[in-house]
């Protein structure tokens, strides 16, 4: 059995360590809104029924319209950004590979398991993490020069004007967008590819009929018609950003990067860190490269006094 790679979550190995209950627990490992988007009341056939053409067509057209998805782009959805992190090395031509890092994990797994060799430098396919985890690092347009380029705008959604959306109607150009994070339902399970019609259409026939559950569909459907929501939430997740990097660098912690969703703090020692606050049953997120690197997402509204008193 393959080993787990190194994420953030794992509440209940923290908890085998330091006690407590998942309920008591302070989950600041990931980078997930902690107020998620309202439940809508779902239709029944949401869960009897397989989901028919129609909702995708209309989950396609709310998700053009909120994203401005440009015209000649193609649209997939999935179950999560990662079922589509783990196809797309198996629908493009087998080759070289550059993924810059550090950065989110997953997409070179996904290509060592297809079989490519990832470099350092010029390669037939480019992953640009956009905004990175864990540094927060924008990309530009003319950075991304390879014949095939995937851009992961997993966390790009609290930040539009900074998205790349408008290269996705250009040849060998993949855009993936997260349900889970900037909409806090990564339990939805739902994520999305547009771009390069082809490419777009192979990721299609492996990922099959009904990939997405009738309710998924339901619920994104909803959230991609409701900007205020969305402008909202931007709003509320830049203060708390703010709030979190003030009590932060008042510890003597320096601020490294990060998004709105979550804040990467260089300290003396993150181990100890995470121990410190693990012992209060706050769970934060270290990196095997970067024994100075935390990173910690945000808390609810009503749990910053815990935060705030472990410091």
């Amino acid at each position: 059995m393959t080993a787990p790679r190194d994420h953030g979550g794992g509440i209940d190995a923290a908890i085998a360590t330091f006690g407590g209950t998942r309920e008591g627990w302070l989950d600041l490992s990931t980078g997930i809104n902690p107020v998620p988007y309202p439940m809508p009341t779902l239709p029944r056939d949401a869960w009897r029924a397989l989901p028919d053409q129609a909702a995708f067509a209309q989950l396609y057209a709310r998700a053009r319209s909120f994203w401005n998805v440009p015209d000649g782009a193609a649209i997939v959805a999935a179950p999560g950004a990662s079922a589509i992190i783990a196809a797309l090395p198996r629908v493009l031509s087998q080759g070289k590979v550059c993924i810059p890092g550090p950065t989110y994990n997953e997409h070179g797994a996904a290509f060592r398991a297809a079989g490519w060799t990832l470099t350092p430098d010029a390669s037939d396919v480019l992953v640009a993490v956009h905004p990175n985890n864990p540094d927060g690092r924008h990309w530009t347009a003319t950075e991304l020069d390879a014949p095939t380029t995937i851009i992961d705008e997993s966390f790009c959604d609290i930040a539009p004007e900074a998205s790349l959306i408008g290269l996705a109607a250009q040849p060998g150009r993949v855009i993936l967008k997260s349900f889970g994070k900037f909409w806090g339902l990564a339990g939805m399970r739902l994520g999305f590819a547009i771009g390069d019609p082809d490419i777009i259409a192979n990721l299609g026939e492996v990922l099959g009929p009904w990939q997405v559950s009738g309710p998924a569909l339901a619920i994104g459907a909803e959230a991609l018609a409701d900007p205020q929501w969305a402008d909202e939430t931007r709003e509320r997740l830049k203060d708390d950003a703010t709030r979190l990097d003030t009590l932060l660098t008042g510890t003597g912690a320096e601020l490294v990067g990060g998004t709105p969703l979550f804040r990467l703090y260089k300290v003396q020692n993150a181990k100890a860190a995470q121990t410190h606050l693990a012992r209060r049953h706050i769970w934060s997120r270290v990196f095997p490269y970067a024994d100075d690197w935390l990173r910690l997402g945000l808390p609810a509204p009503e749990r910053w006094p815990e935060l705030e008193a472990a410091f």
